[in-house]
């Protein structure tokens, strides 16, 4: 099973919200990282055949997407970033509407809301109208709406978004479960979800595709140069340097900078992480010489 981007674009007006992305996705857990506005949403949109590329196309096993109609739509499970939903819905109306949508038989269907609803944690709110629930409750309703019928690709868009850290930590769990035969993609502000969670990452900004890789082979570019040091409170930091980010530590302050030398004679050399690439990808700074 693999879904194929064939060089795809799409924009509105002037602004190129997709330019020329091509990608393979094979079963497993991929995610979209970038900033607000560089083409994520679009690209899902595209990826579930709600917009049409304005160049290329997206296949799946072999076939334009465009081209099997429903037949796509019973293997797609889809949370965009902002869904609507039926205020005066119960949790039951809600996802027994979604499975009459996606086709599933009403026999097989209560059995499988009943363990989704389970999964998240929502059992007990079966009868509850959805405008008396949490953010987050509502989050989770419409994640477990997006597993109904075990979909082949699963495309989330910002699924954390309102959840607690028990409730990302279950999600993280029941994803992994889910995605040993299943394609998986999901775009997050959360950094923390995607080292966690996914096979292989796709950096997006401008629409473009800027890199792709596992964890490990993305934060390999700034091993070496990433580094930590403390400050006391007598002192200032160094503004030429390009810092990262601060924390205190008792008396001090704790400075994590990129560099490609030893900045002070105070500094250790840390392990670089995914944080540290986003924010030099993303963030306007040269390393200081």
């Amino acid at each position: 099973m693999d879904l194929l981007i064939n060089s795809i674009s799409k924009s509105y007006g002037e602004k190129k919200a997709v330019e020329g992305i091509a990608f393979k996705f094979k079963p497993g857990i991929y995610a979209l990282l970038g900033p607000n506005g560089a083409g994520k949403s679009t690209l899902m949109k595209m990826i579930c055949n709600l917009e049409e590329p304005d160049n290329g196309n997206i296949c799946f096993d072999g076939k334009e997407i465009h081209t099997l109609k429903s037949e796509y739509f019973e293997k797609l499970g889809y949370l965009p970033q902002d869904w609507g939903y039926y205020p005066q819905f119960t949790v039951k109306d809600f996802m027994n509407y979604f499975s009459v949508l996606k086709g599933i038989p009403a026999n097989y269907s209560k059995k499988e809301i009943r363990k989704l609803l389970e999964m998240f944690g929502l059992e007990n709110l079966y009868k509850k109208k959805i405008r008396t629930l949490s953010g987050g409750m509502t989050q989770r309703m419409g994640i477990a709406q997006a597993l109904l019928g075990r979909p082949d690709i699963l495309v989330l868009d910002e699924p954390t978004a309102g959840l607690d850290p028990k409730e990302r930590l279950n999600f993280r769990n029941i994803l992994n479960d889910y995605s040993k035969d299943k394609i998986i993609i999901l775009s997050t502000h959360i950094v923390s979800d995607v080292e966690v969670l996914a096979n292989e990452i796709l950096i997006i900004d401008a629409g473009k595709l800027i890199k792709y890789g596992t964890r490990s082979e993305l934060i390999n570019e700034l091993q070496g140069r990433v580094w930590e040091y403390s400050v006391g409170n007598e002192q200032a930091v160094n503004k030429d340097l390009s810092v990262i980010s601060t924390r205190y530590e008792n008396d001090y302050l704790i400075v994590r900078v990129l560099a490609p030398n030893k900045p002070y004679e105070n500094a250790r050399k840390v392990n670089a992480n995914l944080e540290d690439i986003y924010f030099y990808l993303f963030s306007n700074f040269k390393e200081a010489n």
